[in-house]
């Protein structure tokens, strides 16, 4: 469709006929949408997937809209803005994705000879370190929110930062990350699991969320980084616990931030890459075996063109016709990762495939409050962070492309060497 014909439906769109406006919007509720929120949806209505920019693009302009986040944020603290809204604009920043973006912008400092992202990762740090509880746990939520509590995930998160921070520069980030490992530590039930200061507790049946083993996984971080077994042998137990929730074909029970029986694509990949990681630490075959039952189920699932449905019930069938892009980042890095451990292109090629798709929603036309950004949904009115370009979505992007780069120079290396 050309540039005329989408500038038209976006300054019209609110003056179309009912039954048209419904089949384009699909009946929605758009009372409150702002222009701009009209102008994205009739983009992703009428024009759809973008062209593919290609991954090193996409990596740029990602890390430069985490760096206009971490500026814009309304709370103007060195963290990084929850999101981007085009109802609301910028939000305060949010401690818990904050924390686990720092591997990211210390990873790519190296990659890029970039000084200034190992500076905004130290900024980040600093203000981490500075609203640590003495408990030497982290809130929850974002900034700005009261009142305040030790959440268990929001911790764990940050803690794969403050690991990143530790190798990297050494103090004080080595003692908040210990304080922090401690504390999750300390409040962890016999079983493995996170049964209090866990607000993501099932309503109905008050069991855990299996998707800690995100925050597994960042006990096993910082206990690479100082050898204590203690920390490692606590991120196993609860990456154990989950497994005793996961069907025979993959799909985890009590994994959703909000509806445990329709679970997100996001919190599903949580749990896997959870479980990939304690098998990296631990090589229990085990946790390779039910990893590849997670992984091999969402191959399956997947459309040809890399869209992910962002929520599946039981029976892996899709229940939404919107794409969770953070979770769809995030299982490619888990394809690209078991590719690593297996060599079974079936992972690689889903994951280049999920890459793609998401690489095509990205917009590098416009403002930089978009540039480069990824939406919660796609569509962007899709249920899961509506109308919002979320910063773990970003950060999962750089992170999926860079693994995918990685490879590929891995296998020119190869073709070269033979």
């Amino acid at each position: 469709m050309n540039h005329f014909i989408k500038l038209f439906a976006v300054l019209n769109l609110r003056n179309l006929p009912h039954n048209i406006k419904s089949t384009l919007l699909q009946g929605l509720d758009l009372s409150r949408w702002s222009l701009a929120a009209w102008s994205e949806a009739a983009h992703d209505r009428i024009h759809g997937l973008n062209d593919d920019p290609g991954k090193e693009a996409a990596i740029a302009a990602g890390l430069c809209w985490l760096g206009v986040a971490q500026d814009k944020s309304a709370s103007k603290d060195g963290g990084i803005a929850r999101h981007y809204s085009l109802l609301r604009g910028w939000s305060t920043s949010y401690p818990e994705t904050t924390g686990y973006a720092i591997p990211t912008l210390l990873a790519q400092s190296k990659r890029r000879k970039d000084t200034s992202l190992a500076e905004r990762a130290r900024h980040a740090l600093d203000w981490l370190f500075s609203i640590q509880f003495e408990n030497g746990a982290f809130q929850g939520s974002t900034i700005g929110v009261t009142p305040t509590h030790p959440v268990t995930f929001d911790t764990g998160q940050i803690l794969l930062g403050l690991a990143a921070g530790a190798a990297e520069f050494g103090e004080p980030y080595t003692t908040a990350m210990g304080r922090a490992a401690d504390w999750l530590v300390s409040v962890q039930s016999e079983n493995g699991a996170w049964q209090v200061h866990n607000p993501h507790l099932s309503t109905h049946l008050h069991l855990p969320r299996t998707f800690e083993t995100h925050v597994a996984w960042g006990l096993l971080e910082a206990a690479r980084i100082k050898k204590n077994q203690v920390w490692g042998n606590a991120g196993l137990a609860n990456i154990r616990w989950a497994l005793t929730h996961q069907q025979p074909n993959g799909w985890f029970a009590h994994c959703c931030l909000t509806d445990s029986v329709r679970p997100l694509t996001h919190t599903l990949a949580y749990a896997m890459r959870g479980v990939i990681e304690g098998y990296r630490f631990s090589q229990e075959q085990s946790l390779l075996d039910a990893a590849l039952r997670t992984a091999n189920a969402l191959v399956r699932v997947m459309t040809k063109d890399g869209f992910l449905a962002g929520r599946f019930n039981a029976d892996w069938i899709p229940t939404v016709k919107w794409a969770c892009l953070t979770g769809t980042s995030q299982t490619a890095i888990c394809w690209l990762m078991l590719y690593q451990e297996t060599r079974d292109t079936m992972f690689l090629n889903a994951a280049l495939t999920a890459n793609r798709f998401v690489r095509r929603t990205l917009r590098l036309d416009v403002q930089p409050e978009k540039l480069g950004a990824v939406k919660g949904s796609f569509p962007v009115w899709g249920a899961y962070g509506r109308f919002e370009y979320l910063n773990w979505a970003c950060k999962f992007m750089i992170d999926a492309n860079t693994l995918e780069l990685d490879l590929e120079k891995a296998a020119a290396c190869n073709l070269a060497s033979n």
